[in-house]
This record gives C-alpha cells, structure tokens and sequence, in this order.
C-alpha cells in the first residue's frame, strides 16, 4: 500500500521539530480544554481593562486639550498602567499554561 502523502504544511512542521529536538527545546505543552477555557476568560478580561484605560485616557485628552503638561502626563500615566496592565495579563496566562493557576 503506497504511504500518504503529506502536506506542505506537515513537511514543514516536521522540519521544524527536528530542529528544535536538535537544539535541546521542548515542543509546546499541550493544554487542557479547562485551561484553554481560563485562558480565554482571561484575554476577555484584559481585553475588557485595556478599553476601559482607553476610553478614559480619550476622555482626560479631552478635559486637558489645552495643557500641553496635563497631556504629557496624561499620556505617561495611560501608558504605565497599560504596561501594567498587560504584564499582569501575561503573568496570569503563564501561571495558568504551567499549571498553577
């Protein structure tokens, strides 16, 4: 019986696990569906935070139109909290992907 033929895609993957199996690295854990679940309530989540930092920034934008400092500082405060914002997001998503969550 002839062997299946494989798809580009396939081919590639395979080449690309050997290399990775040559270099010493994991393949990539495999999820369970819980996780994949708490995953994606997390992202929402976020998701959800980072527009309400959003919407509240276009709002002090607003109020502040006038004063350049008002802005500056504005702009500096909506960009720390939406780097916190996001660190916690993927440190949270971590914790779940290793289990401990």
């Amino acid at each position: 019986m002839a062997a299946k033929l494989k798809s580009a895609y396939e081919l590639a993957m395979e080449r690309l696990n050997r290399k990775d199996n040559e270099k010493g690295e994991e393949a990539p854990a495999v999820l369970s569906a819980a996780q994949k679940k708490k995953i994606a309530a997390v992202r929402k989540e976020y998701e959800a935070k980072l527009a309400e930092q959003e919407i509240l920034y276009h709002a002090v934008q607003q109020e502040a139109a006038g004063d350049p400092d008002k802005l500056d500082r504005a702009g500096d405060d909506y960009r720390r909290d939406r780097d916190f914002t996001v660190s916690r997001r993927e440190a949270r998503l971590t914790a779940i992907r290793e289990g401990k969550d």
